[in-house]
């Protein structure tokens, strides 16, 4: 059905398959905050600026006092002092007969390991190892760069902790089977099941 599968995309369905089809499939948008997205987009640009060695002189002085606070921590973090590969990167996978992809905030490169840098000015995702996009990005940047050596690095801009996902041989196997699967749950049209109690954005035109 989709030439690609996002990580947004396959998160949705495996929450509510009714909601994916509001989203995904009749296009039905809704608001988003736009404080916390205001605040991705800010830090997100002055990230990608740094890494790319760019004058931020102008962008710096106009933060707000919790952006300011948020970015002289981000810059300082390890990550930052290796080599950079890129930044708002897009990058996609073919396993089984999908396609699955999406754009990874950093990939910094120390030796021979690489780093699949992740911002988080919301919230974190429960289980790191199995959400979409930790499978997503290791698979790709895998596939591309022809290397297992590679490390998810969620950084919590709230609380200042990383998560870390290693890629393993094990989980190389695990993930590409989870993706096939919910992509081919999907292919199916499996749209009718949703959350008994919905509080959804979509929950007035659900049914």
């Amino acid at each position: 059905m989709f030439q690609l599968y996002s990580p947004n995309m396959l998160k949705t369905f495996a929450n509510c398959p009714k909601k994916f089809y509001f989203r995904y499939v009749k296009n039905i948008s809704m608001p988003v905050s736009e404080d916390i997205f205001e605040l991705g987009k800010n830090i997100h640009a002055l990230a990608s600026y740094y890494l790319r060695k760019e004058n931020l002189s102008k962008l710096e002085a106009g933060l707000n006092e919790r952006e300011l606070s948020i970015w002289n921590y981000l810059k300082t973090i390890t990550y930052f002092s290796y080599e950079t590969v890129n930044t708002e990167y897009n990058l996609s996978v073919k396993l089984g007969n999908y396609f699955f992809g999406g754009r990874i905030d950093a990939l910094v490169k120390d030796k021979d390991v690489y780093y699949i840098l992740d911002y988080k000015t919301g919230t974190p995702p429960a289980n790191p190892k199995y959400d979409y996009q930790t499978m997503i990005y290791l698979m790709a940047v895998r596939t591309f760069f022809n290397t297992n050596k590679i490390v998810f690095v969620y950084i919590d801009l709230k609380t200042r902790e990383e998560v870390k996902v290693v890629l393993t041989s094990e989980l190389i196997e695990e993930y590409e089977t989870r993706l096939i699967n919910i992509a081919q749950n999907i292919n199916d049209d499996i749209f009718d099941k949703k959350q008994n109690k919905c509080i959804c954005e979509y929950s007035k035109i659900c049914y």
